[in-house]
């Protein structure tokens, strides 16, 4: 006898046509997401130089007890913990470091070739060491002349460093590798005097132009040493040959 098939009970579901799942179509106005750019892990040196770069741009442009840990880690795009693990000293440690950074920089803008008249080299770096002022602005003074609240003897050491770079390039561009106490303090004198005239030409409203203001420097450049000649026959010779070279 056929065996009848036992009646499906009501908790039992009946045979049933299978659905056939499909994918949501992409509406005609949604773009499809770009894909995400692949990352990039920064070298120790790189991610040091990002941070120190933009800890120099801040600092730039606002006093350095005005600028947080804070602002420099918006500023490159990462942590405050990142920026503190590169800089465990704080603040301070980023700011000694952003600063021999700037000296470095300063220090190259006396570093000519040395071919052709002193004074047009002497020109030439000028406008290397101008510009720098005139990128940095009113930042200026709190980054290289110790007008900061964070100012320490390293700093201090720092800024120091790079007037002695300069004038002994200066001294290098003048032919002298012996220089005595009377022209060495005549060029320092002259190097202070340049960053002072830096200063006012931005509390001035950076006036007189640049070319102006470089021209300037460069007869005070002479004029100081002209001073000293009367008085030291190793400067007297410099300036004739000075005079001589730019006639």
């Amino acid at each position: 006898m056929p065996v009848r098939g036992r009646p499906k009970g009501r908790g039992e579901l009946r045979d049933q046509p299978q659905r056939t799942r499909t994918r949501p179509t992409t509406l005609p106005h949604m773009t499809p997401a770009a894909p995400t750019p692949a990352y990039r892990r920064l070298s120790v040196e790189e991610r040091r130089s990002q941070l120190l770069d933009a800890a120099l741009t801040l600092f730039a442009h606002r006093a350095p007890e005005d600028v947080s840990l804070d602002d420099v880690a918006e500023a490159a795009g990462v942590s405050r913990p990142l920026v503190y693990r590169y800089f465990p000293g704080g603040k301070q440690q980023l700011y000694e470091a952003a600063l021999r950074s700037a000296a470095e920089e300063l220090q190259l803008c006396f570093d000519e070739p040395r071919e052709g008249p002193p004074l047009p080299r002497l020109s030439r770096a000028l406008d290397r060491y101008l510009a720098f002022v005139d990128q940095h602005d009113a930042g200026f003074s709190a980054l290289l002349q110790g007008g900061s609240v964070v100012e320490t003897s390293r700093t201090t050491a720092i800024v120091d460093g790079v007037r002695r770079a300069a004038a002994v390039h200066i001294l290098r561009h003048l032919d002298i590798t012996d220089p005595g106490p009377r022209l060495r303090m005549s060029v320092r004198v002259w190097i202070t005097a340049v960053e002072a005239a830096s200063l006012i030409w931005l509390d001035e409203d950076k006036q007189p132009p640049l070319e102006e203001l470089r021209d300037w420097l460069v007869e005070q450049f002479v004029a100081v040493l002209s001073v000293t000649a009367a008085r030291d026959p190793q400067t007297a010779s410099v300036v004739a040959a000075l005079t001589s070279a730019d006639g």
